[in-house]
């Protein structure tokens, strides 16, 4: 289980290494979106978006796995 996080955590480096190099004035303005967004807003979408990983999660490997 312990290399499996390793691994996830890996896949997620690699993707945001990938939009940094691919559109890195892209990535400017959504982080700059960021700065403007409120706090309470940022933490809705972090939540909705922890639920829908665990979901895809759920789908793809099962929790039994």
């Amino acid at each position: 289980m312990s290399s499996d996080l390793w691994a996830a955590l890996c896949l997620v480096m690699v993707i945001e290494g990938l939009m940094l190099f691919a559109a890195p004035r892209v990535w400017k303005r959504a982080a700059l979106g960021m700065i403007r967004t409120p706090s309470r807003s940022l933490r809705v979408a972090g939540a909705v978006s922890i639920c829908i990983g665990l979901a895809c999660l759920y789908a793809v490997r099962g929790w039994s796995a």
